[in-house]
């Protein structure tokens, strides 16, 4: 069993599957810029977050971050109608892509990581506001270009830390003569 992923392999998995996405469903144009690694919490985040958390022999969580008017482009691509403000509807249609983007990058992973699980999507909308990840030693961020809008797949993974349950305690047994 490995002992961890690449920020390599990471990026790798996420451009795979973002691409996969955005070519056959979405029909958008897609420009990976180069991957970097982000040890500290950004400060604060404005506009669409969705968080989809991977578990298994690994845990970990795929977050994608955009602005409100990329969020409405990709609910009009994935729903086929525009819309011209963050509702319910393009706050759905970003978990539905998170979704897929992650549940594929999930699929990838389970080549080197085995079976791994993923989790409903979370999705965050507002001003100046942050997310925190407890335990989490980098995030390794892939930024993207759409046309005219940047957003970015930040995304991490680690070992998961098992912990051995103690066994029940078996009651003696005592034999009387």
């Amino acid at each position: 069993m490995i002992d961890r992923l690449s920020s390599e392999e990471i990026a790798a998995a996420v451009r795979s599957a973002s691409h996969e996405l955005f070519s056959t469903m979405l029909q958008l144009p897609l420009e990976a810029d180069a991957p970097y690694d982000e040890t500290a919490e950004p400060e604060s985040l404005d506009g669409v977050v969705a968080l989809v958390g991977i578990a298994g022999s690994w845990t970990g969580t795929g977050r994608i971050a955009c602005t409100p008017q990329f969020a409405c482009r990709l609910a009009g691509a994935l729903l086929m109608q525009p819309y011209e403000a963050v509702d319910e509807e393009v706050l759905d249609a970003v978990a539905e892509v998170s979704n897929m983007i992650i549940g594929n990058v999930k699929t990838i992973f389970e080549e080197k990581l085995g079976p791994l699980a993923l989790s409903v999507p979370t999705v965050i909308f507002g001003r100046n506001y942050r997310t925190h990840s407890s335990g989490v030693p980098k995030w390794t961020v892939i930024p993207f270009q759409t046309g005219e809008d940047s957003w970015n797949i930040s995304f991490c993974v680690i070992p998961t830390k098992m912990h051995p349950h103690p066994q029940a305690a078996r009651p003696e047994v005592v034999h009387v003569a």
